[in-house]
């Protein structure tokens, strides 16, 4: 109550203070008119004049004490909160600030149902903040965990080949011809696979640790697809390719990385495609924003598996995919880089019919 007086009394004067300014420029005003037309600069011949400004001014005063006090009481809500968060605090016991130190001494980190909790109310949104962020770390920790996990376990295997071949070439290779051409090819076919996958590796650790670069430029969608198209037809002669692009489609966004994108999402429809299988790459405008897509009449995904085809290592078919050397780091890269573009992905599969995967664009820049 007292405090609700206090503001209402530092109103009431700010807005006296205002009524005051505003007359004071009313009487200045009327000075510098009646100056002016003693002095013969202006001529007001109807006497009604005076009286209009008059009342005019004597309007615009009322005006301003009737709605002066409500402005002020506005303009001093910001102080009033800060006076009564001071207020608070002063209030506030510095010894719960101790049991909730000691509180979250006690919380280990990497415990997954470890929580900070006093019982106190009065530190209940600090304890729920602390508690987010341990979730978020311990998030974080997992992924990292996961990802050195699955890098080591893509990583071994390759090793294992290349050092089993070695072995072989060791024992048997020098005088065995069919040994050691077998040997050579599995070990530069292992090397290719194991140079891809670092270099994935390497690529996703700068996009996570913000060390990779975009260029943005405004560039021909429709020319980058047809490119992408003319050296799939090349490497990949025995499917059937066709190329469906609106004339036009104009983007904002890094060329270079749309187009590792767009090879990435070629390279899979190869991969589960058959010999003679038709792949069709598109360039639309959906919904009014950019878009290119690859839909392919392969083996199709699997319902339960599409929600994670973008996770790095996953594979909707281990066996087929390690078959053709991928690492299961293509999609997630493709994510990365369709993510920094502001765009989204949109996935349409079936088994045994195909997959079509879009990649939708915002209409203007990214950056």
């Amino acid at each position: 109550m007292k405090d609700e007086k206090r503001m209402n009394s530092i109103a009431r004067k700010m807005n006296r203070y205002w009524v005051r300014r505003t007359l004071l420029v009313f009487l200045l005003a009327d000075a510098v008119i009646g100056a002016l037309v003693a002095g013969g600069w202006i001529a007001i011949t109807n006497p009604a004049f005076w009286g209009i400004l008059g009342g005019a001014e004597g309007l615009l005063l009322l005006l301003q004490g009737r709605v002066g006090k409500e402005k002020a009481r506005r303009l001093m809500e910001p102080l009033e909160r800060m006076a009564l968060t001071a207020e608070q605090l002063s209030r506030f016991d510095p010894e719960k600030l101790h049991h909730l130190e000691d509180a979250i001494g006690t919380v280990s980190p990497l415990s997954p149902d470890a929580r900070v909790s006093t019982g106190d109310r009065e530190t209940q949104g600090l304890e729920n903040a602390i508690n987010s962020m341990l979730d978020r770390t311990r998030e974080s920790y997992r992924e990292q965990t996961r990802f050195v996990s699955d890098a080591s376990h893509e990583l071994r295997t390759p090793i294992a080949v290349i050092q089993g071949y070695a072995d072989m070439l060791q024992r048997w290779g020098k005088d065995d011809e069919t040994v050691l051409e077998e040997g050579i090819t599995a070990i530069q076919t292992e090397s290719a696979h194991m140079k891809k996958l670092i270099e994935q590796l390497l690529f996703l650790a700068r996009g996570d640790s913000g060390r990779s670069q975009m260029v943005y430029e405004e560039f021909d969608l429709s020319l980058m697809l047809r490119e992408v198209y003319e050296e799939s037809q090349m490497i990949h002669p025995e499917r059937q390719w066709r190329l469906e692009a609106e004339e036009g489609v104009r983007v904002t966004g890094d060329a270079a990385m749309l187009k590792q994108t767009a090879r990435i999402l070629v390279d899979n429809a190869v991969k589960y495609t058959a010999d003679g299988d038709k792949i069709t790459l598109r360039v639309r405008y959906k919904d009014g924003s950019p878009c290119f897509e690859v839909q392919d009449n392969g083996i199709g995904i699997k319902q339960e598996d599409l929600e994670h085809i973008f996770d790095r290592f996953f594979r909707s078919d281990p066996a087929r995919n390690r078959a053709t050397g991928g690492t299961g780091l293509g999609l997630s890269i493709a994510k990365w880089i369709v993510e920094r573009h502001k765009g989204y992905f949109d996935v349409f599969s079936r088994e045994e019919i195909g997959t079509r995967i879009a990649v939708v664009l915002p209409q203007k820049s990214a950056q």
